[in-house]
């Protein structure tokens, strides 16, 4: 069974990483819903089978669905033969909670990331592994190159930690990066601002990021005197999520 780049495909073939990944998961009740997605050939699948949980897998590649339920048994009527991007996983747990975890494509990781945040009410936590420049891109502080949208986007709603780092000989094919799997816990308090003017304003200032906020504000701000203060001379990569909190509720107050 070859790997297939149109899937961005890679599968894992250490045994020790994908056991590890799987007890990354905080402790959770007996029966709970986990949904993997990408299972590939079943590696970080069997470990997941080990314990309690209400296992779901998302698969797109026919093939490999094929295999999986060759040689998964368990996974009977527990594949969804799927795009995850172009499924509403709330609709698969009747809209209880659930946990998310794999060894993700890498060429759509991030929207992974976007989609977990669209449907954060329902995901408490997040394991998965990265290419390496995403996974600190996604858990970046304020200051740090790697801060921008994604950061803020995720940071908003998560908390981030890097669990470990895993080379290419790890995988097959190996991929031409270095990998990494980390672990997003959900925060107990959301942002308090009009969530859809914070990712317009996020978006905005870090698609322009060396510039000051008084030259990219100015499509939300119109008033010279407002961006003219101290706090827009800043550029976008050195405000935390409470700045930019702080900044869409002027430009909320600004609009009346």
């Amino acid at each position: 069974m070859r790997a297939k780049k149109s899937y961005g495909q890679h599968f894992l073939v250490n045994e020790a990483i994908a056991e590890r990944i799987a007890k990354s998961l905080t402790p959770v009740f007996p029966g709970g819903n986990l949904l993997e997605i990408g299972p590939g050939k079943g590696m970080l699948t069997k470990y997941l089978l080990k314990n309690d949980y209400n296992l779901y897998v998302v698969e797109a590649d026919n093939d490999m669905v094929d295999y999986l339920l060759e040689h998964f048994d368990a996974l009977n009527g527990r594949i969804i033969a799927a795009d995850f991007l172009k499924l509403n996983p709330g609709k698969l747990f009747h809209g209880e909670s659930f946990r998310i975890i794999g060894n993700f494509p890498y060429n759509i990781s991030s929207q992974i990331v976007f989609k977990m945040i669209e449907h954060r009410r329902q995901v408490p936590e997040l394991v998965g592994m990265f290419q390496k420049e995403m996974a600190q891109r996604i858990i970046a502080p304020p200051g740090s190159k790697d801060y921008g949208v994604i950061s803020v986007l995720t940071q908003a709603w998560y908390g981030g930690k890097m669990l470990f780092q895993v080379g290419p000989g790890n995988f097959a094919p190996p991929p031409r990066v270095q990998s990494a799997v980390i672990r997003l816990e959900r925060k107990e308090q959301g942002i308090n601002c009009d969530e859809k003017l914070f990712r317009q304003v996020v978006k905005a200032v870090f698609n322009q990021r060396r510039k000051m906020l008084r030259n990219t504000m100015k499509q939300f701000i119109s008033a010279p005197d407002v961006l003219n203060e101290p706090f827009f001379s800043q550029r976008p990569e050195v405000l935390s999520v409470d700045d930019f909190v702080e900044l869409t509720n002027r430009v909320s107050d600004l609009r009346g």
